[in-house]
Order: structure tokens, then C-alpha cells, then sequence
């Protein structure tokens, strides 16, 4: 499936308490350039992310976008430190009975002791994160890829229906060529016949001279190999993994035969058409560089 350089994709998720939303964005370019925006507490799990990129996308720039919401997670963790309470309990009963004084201690009141309760964050369980932050990134990459199948979509019938012109302009050059050669000598002749006015003219000098120029101008490898190619083309563009590069490397032999052809071809309705037939090479060029 042709699918596009370009395209957005999101998901949504939770992991635990932590909202988590992801954002792709991608344009072209010739190698897979993956970049990555986490919270820096979090970037541990860039590696784990790029790879899941890349099992989905073998090319373009890719940013992706990772935010991480936790202003409604509760992970603030209060202990109380038994060893100390139990020493303070100990010695405030024992001060109770020695001093034959009364022991009001509450809860509140040990509480506020040095040390009784400690106070911190509860550790974030990456490896779970992680988990699901791939999980979340696997949906926006769906979604993502969605939508440059669409464009992709577009690309390939603009991509055909171009190199259905393209084969159309083979057909003429290759109906009109043989028809330079016959004109070539018939002006050869006239022109001899003028020159020399009654002399008897060398019929078979002029048909040497038409058999080079033939040769000159002969155009049929040229167009034998550019309908190679647009079958390659075509075969390419019903491909199900992802093509181009391969695309690159074949509209290069699609130029290189058509400026062949016109340094070859001498008439001058022939040239127009070779114009129009570098034209639309070119404009494929420009669309196979939105191509993955």
C-alpha cells in the first residue's frame, strides 16, 4: 500500500493515575529522522519509543509528541517510622510512672514527634509506563498511517494516470521516428537534385546518408526500456511494502531515456512532444518524494 511521507496521528490513554496523550507529525525526507518530546523525567523510554516507530514508518521526519498529565495522580506516601513511635510510646510511659504524672499522649501529638512519619513521592513504575505509553503510541500510530494511506491513495492515481501519458507519448514518438527517416531522404534528395540540377543523382549515396541518419536517430531501445519502466512503475505503485526509494532510483532511468530520445530526435514535433514527456516525468518526480 502506497502510503504518504506526510501525516498526524494521536491516542489517548492512562497509565495508573498519569493521563497520557500522544501526538505524531511527520514530512518528508529521505532516511527515518525520529524525534522524540517527553517530560526529561521520562526520557528512559525513548529508546522503547523509537523503536515502535520505526516497526510502523521507514522514512520521513517524524516528531512525536509525548505529555504526560499527573496533577491528579496521588502519589504522595506518608509512613509512619515504628521503631521511632514505639520508642517515644516507651519512654513517655515510663515518664508517666516515674514522675506519677498523667500521659495525655494522642495520635496527634506522637505524630508530631522528630522523625515518627516520613514524607515522599511514590516511585513511578517506569517499566509499566512504558508498556503503556507503547500501547498508546501503537493506536497513534494506526491512526497516524490512516491517514497517509489516504494521501497515499491520491499520490498513486496521480503517479498512474501520469505515466499513462507518458506511455501515450512513447506511442507517438515510436509511430513518428520511422517517419523523420523517410523525410531526411526525400529532402536529401531534393536538395542534391537541386544542387546538381541535371545531373543523375546517386540514388544509392542516398540511401547510405538516410541509413546513418537512421542510425542517428534511432529512438526503438529507448522506448522499449522507458515501457520497461512504466510496468516497473505500475507494479511499484501496487506494492504493499513501502517504495520510495526504489521510485527514486527508477524516474532517474526514466529521465536519462528521455533525454536520450531527445538528443536523438531532430524534428521538430517530435521535440515538443519529448518536452511534454520530460514534463510529466518531472512532475512524477515531485510527487514520489511524498512517497514512503
Amino acid at each position: 500500500m502506497i502510503k504518504s511521507m506526510t501525516g498526524y496521528g494521536s491516542a489517548r490513554g492512562v497509565s495508573g493515575e498519569l493521563k497520557i496523550t500522544i501526538e505524531l507529525r511527520s514530512v518528508n525526507n529521505r532516511f527515518l529522522d525520529c524525534s522524540i518530546r517527553i517530560p526529561r523525567v521520562y526520557t528512559v523510554l525513548e529508546d522503547a519509543i523509537k523503536a515502535e516507530v520505526q516497526k510502523a514508518i521507514s522514512r520521513g521526519k517524524v516528531d512525536v509528541f509525548v505529555t504526560i498529565d499527573a496533577s491528579e495522580a496521588n502519589d504522595v506516601l506518608i509512613k509512619v517510622n515504628e521503631s521511632v513511635a514505639d520508642a517515644y510510646v516507651a519512654a513517655l510511659n515510663a515518664l508517666s510512672v516515674r514522675y506519677k504524672i498523667a500521659n495525655d499522649l494522642t495520635a496527634v501529638s506522637l505524630a508530631r514527634m522528630p522523625d515518627v512519619l516520613t514524607v515522599s513521592k511514590e516511585e513511578t513504575d517506569i517499566e509499566t509506563l512504558g508498556k503503556d505509553i507503547c500501547a498508546i503510541l501503537r493506536e497513534a500510530l494506526s491512526d497516524f498511517n490512516r491517514m497517509r494511506a489516504v494521501e497515499g491513495e491520491k499520490l498513486r492515481e496521480d503517479v498512474l494516470s501520469r505515466a499513462a501519458e507518458i506511455e501515450k507519448m512513447v506511442g507517438i514518438i515510436e509511430e513518428r521516428s520511422p517517419e523523420t527517416v523517410r523525410e531526411y531522404r526525400e529532402k536529401l534528395l531534393k536538395r542534391m537534385r537541386e544542387a546538381l540540377d541535371t545531373v543523375q543523382v546517386d540514388e544509392q549515396r542516398i540511401l547510405t546518408e538516410a541509413a546513418l541518419f537512421a542510425d542517428k536517430t534511432a529512438v526503438a531501445e529507448e522506448t522499449v526500456r522507458l515501457r520497461s519502466h512504466i510496468a516497473q512503475l505500475r507494479n511499484m505503485m501496487e506494492a504493499r511494502e513501502p517504495v520510495g526509494r526504489k521510485l527514486d532510483f527508477l524516474i532517474q532511468e526514466f529521465n536519462r531515456e528521455a533525454n536520450t530520445i531527445g538528443s536523438k530526435c531532430n524534428n521538430l514535433e517530435l521535440q515538443h512532444t519529448v518536452v511534454s514527456l520530460k514534463s510529466e516525468i518531472e512532475k512524477i518526480r515531485e510527487q514520489i518524494q511524498n512517497i514512503e
